[in-house]
C-alpha cells in the first residue's frame, strides 16, 4: 500500500495514487517519473522553458489530471 509522504518517490495526493492505480500492469517508471514531476510541479513550479514543456506533455496526456492535484492541494490549505 502506499502511503502519502514518505519519500520522493511515492504520490502524495490521492488524485496521482488513483491514476497509477488506473495505470496498473501498463505503467512503467517513466510514466511514474511524469506523474511525480507533475505533482511536484503542482506543488512548486520549476522554473526554465524544459521543465514547463515537460509539464504541458504531461497535461496533455493526462487531461484533468492537474486540476484533480491543484484541487486537492487546495483542500489540504
Amino acid at each position: 500500500m502506499i502511503e502519502r509522504g514518505l519519500g520522493p518517490d511515492l504520490p502524495f495526493t490521492a488524485a496521482v495514487r488513483r491514476r497509477l492505480l488506473d495505470m496498473e500492469g501498463v505503467g512503467d517508471a517513466t510514466s511514474l517519473a511524469d506523474l511525480l514531476f507533475l505533482e511536484r510541479w503542482e506543488m512548486v513550479p520549476a522554473p526554465g522553458p524544459a521543465a514547463a514543456l515537460r509539464v504541458s506533455q504531461i497535461r496533455r496526456a493526462n487531461p484533468g489530471l492537474s486540476a484533480e492535484i491543484r484541487a486537492e492541494l487546495g483542500r489540504r490549505g
